[in-house]
């Protein structure tokens, strides 16, 4: 029997003002072309990056997820903890060696810097070295006084892999992760995230700047010059995230749709920090449109094939050509969503006919809230789409 599906695809239009929020490793401002023309893009590496660090903010330090090399040295620190707070008591030798065994079946290799690493980045939960500490059901003195031979096979008998391979945070669930030479500490996905592309052509422009030596009262020149690349686009963002996986990662209802509610909003919220401080390119979305699906995710990005040519701005054409290609899409292939959401601030009678009115966005993400609750409980929705 074929598995119910739900997929949550957020659809976002927002305008950047001069900025350089990704570049390349020329400095350029990464871009693409579609359609014929250049556009400007952000890879879904940097907006996957940058929703993560806006999911954490609401989360407890000791809850959260961090993508890391030095595993060995995060779990050597657990385990010279006083036993109060959820320790060894071990000393630092004793806690590296014991740190360095634990984690052998990870990888663990020596870098250049003769720390403990593991081969590769393993995005993980503090919680689960916590677990890993747990483990040792209190013999972790007794473990540290073997030898090397004896300490390599009882911990062998230890739920190391299975340990880090349940309990996985919500960050881990979302994301996913990959580990090419241990499979059975891969967790699939539950999000994808689509490069951003501004739904217009764009071109690359250089700021010129010059910088003054505040302490040379000699020279009035400029004590440094310099440039930076820039543009400035209105971009089409897309996410789909599956809420049966997700609840397949984390087994518990609850925390599947709160963690699907917290995902939109800061999928939504985010913004990559590159040259933010030359730039302060934060804004807010014109339109975050909400569509839920139960057959398989639609990117809309086709609706700007052919590149907007703005004349008095490009949001409202940008908008009112999304609203489009949802309902052409819908007649085309019968492609209905579920359930449509959506919260923006354009005038555009089209976007009201075929969207729905706007929603706030703190209601929008009570309703997907309620939505996807409901289809956690009963294995559907009842709710029908705009």
């Amino acid at each position: 029997m074929t598995q119910p599906t739900l997929f949550v695809e957020v659809h976002i239009l927002q305008s950047l003002p001069p900025s350089n929020t990704n570049r390349d490793d020329s400095g350029t401002p990464k871009q693409a072309l579609y359609g014929g023309a250049r556009r400007a893009r952000v890879s879904s590496q940097a907006w996957k990056r940058a929703t993560r660090m806006e999911f954490a903010k609401a989360i407890e330090p000791a809850d959260r997820a961090t993508r890391t090399k030095r595993i060995a040295a995060l779990l050597a620190e657990r385990l010279t903890q006083p036993p109060a707070e959820g320790g060894t008591g071990l000393d630092t030798p004793q806690a590296d060696r014991l740190a360095t065994a634990l984690l052998e079946p990870l990888g663990i290799t020596k870098s250049s810097k003769k720390e403990e690493q593991s081969a590769y980045l393993l995005f993980f939960g503090k919680r689960q070295l916590d677990a890993l500490v747990k483990s040792l059901n209190g013999r972790a003195t007794e473990l540290a006084a073997l030898s090397d031979s004896d300490l390599k096979a009882e911990v062998a008998k230890l739920p190391v892999v299975a340990t880090l391979s349940t309990g996985h945070p919500a960050e881990v669930a979302l994301f996913g992760r990959m580990v090419a030479d241990l499979p059975t500490l891969n967790v699939d996905a539950a999000v994808q995230v689509a490069h951003a592309l501004s739904t217009h052509a764009v071109r690359t422009e250089f700021d010129y700047y010059t910088a003054v030596d505040d302490e040379n009262t000699e020279d009035h020149g400029a004590g440094m010059i310099g440039t930076v690349e820039f543009n400035s686009s209105t971009l089409y963002r897309y996410a789909t995230l599956g809420i049966h996986q997700l609840r397949d990662n984390l087994t518990s209802t609850d925390e599947t749709r709160d963690t699907a509610v917290r995902f939109v909003d800061a999928f939504t919220r985010s913004m990559p920090t590159g040259h933010q401080n030359s730039f302060a390119h934060r804004t807010l979305p014109h339109l975050v449109l909400i569509t839920l699906r139960t057959d398989q995710p639609v990117n809309l990005v086709s609706a700007y094939e052919e590149p907007v040519v703005g004349v008095s701005g490009l949001a409202t054409e940008s908008a009112v050509r999304l609203a489009s290609e949802l309902k052409n899409v819908a007649a085309t292939w019968g492609a209905t969503p579920a359930s449509i959401l959506a919260a923006y601030n354009i005038e555009a009678d089209k976007l009201t006919e075929q969207l729905g009115p706007s929603m706030a966005f703190p209601d929008l993400l009570d309703s997907l809230g309620a939505l996807v609750g409901q289809w956690l409980t009963d294995g559907h929705l009842t709710t029908a789409g705009a």
